[in-house]
């Protein structure tokens, strides 16, 4: 029988070819599953038939308080291992290389629902005009924030757009449009509002072909100051320098711009297949999250106005 990390191997194949999913994710499945596997080594075993229920059960005790050797988990990243490590299991067992799964009873410890953070419109436009325009790295910071508002694309997404990837009809007055890469690779058509696509074209005709002229070329339409692809950690960075000088006295990341552009959909009456659709997500269920935040907001707009709301 094959060793512990060739069977490893042969799973990750499988999530990134025949399951499609993002590098992103299947890294993230490689980093905690060779954790998984650096523990059974620590325990003698190097076989998956050798691996027992407690086994299981003890790794995922363990990787919490990081008793196991590796840093210690928050109970959301705790489940995340656990639901990689049964993952892997259910897979051994359906390709024959164990005939039980240990792991099939071990449930991941229960995680709070944790409700996106949402800024206040007010808030967003601040951030956005808290750029300089002045420059060409000015022109992009601020084309990328309009875009992510714009969207609610996820950073890496953005970062793999190229300038193909945008369908801008300048003859009137419409939405543009941009092709997004999502997760597993699966492409969705989203609009631009008015001042994203004001934004890009600024950063397009001003900027970019002052960026590109200092690298080798490429298609990529956010650009770094050497002319190359934008990074995440970049575009992250962007975002961050974005929010300290509009002086937001809360923590601001790029998932806090696509929480923003969702719960404001919401809040402004579109239907949540349409929010679906527009994120990406690949169920209603993960964009429903988003609809207990407008529910707050309902709930303390009515709790203040109806007269017979309180006591």
């Amino acid at each position: 029988m094959p060793l512990l990390r060739e069977e490893l191997e042969a799973y990750l194949q499988h999530v990134a070819i025949e399951r499609g999913l993002a590098k992103n994710t299947v890294a993230a499945y490689r980093r905690d599953l060779e954790r998984y596997i650096n523990f059974l080594e620590g325990r003698g075993i190097q076989r998956a038939e050798n691996i027992t229920r407690k086994d299981v059960t003890t790794y995922s005790q363990d990787v919490r308080d990081g008793a196991d050797g590796g840093a210690p988990l928050s109970p959301r990243s705790a489940a995340r291992a656990v639901v990689a490590v049964r993952g892997l299991h259910k897979f051994w067992v359906l390709e024959g290389t164990t005939t039980d799964n240990p792991a099939a009873e071990v449930q991941p410890p229960a995680v709070g629902q944790r409700l996106p953070k949402a800024l206040t419109i007010d808030e967003v436009r601040r951030i956005l005009e808290a750029t300089q325009p002045e420059t060409p790295a000015g022109l992009r910071d601020r084309a990328i924030l309009e875009f992510l508002y714009s969207t609610g694309a996820r950073i890496s997404e953005a970062t793999s757009l190229d300038v193909d990837d945008l369908f801008v009809d300048r003859s009137n007055d419409g939405p543009g449009m941009v092709r997004v890469r999502g997760k597993g690779s699966k492409e969705r058509i989203v609009p631009m509002g008015k001042f994203a696509v004001e934004a890009l074209d600024n950063y397009l005709v001003r900027a970019r072909p002052l960026l590109v002229t200092k690298g080798r070329g490429t298609p990529a339409l956010f650009l770094n100051l050497r002319g190359g692809r934008l990074s995440r950690q970049s575009a992250w960075t962007i975002i961050q320098q974005a929010a300290e000088r509009a002086q937001i006295g809360k923590e601001v990341s790029p998932h806090t711009m696509r929480h923003s552009f969702a719960t404001h959909l919401l809040q402004g009456g579109a239907d949540v297949r349409v929010v679906q659709e527009l994120l990406g997500h690949a169920s209603v269920t993960t964009t429903q999250v988003y609809t207990h935040v407008t529910v707050d907001t309902l709930r303390e707009i009515y709790a203040s106005a109806h007269p017979r709301a309180r006591l």
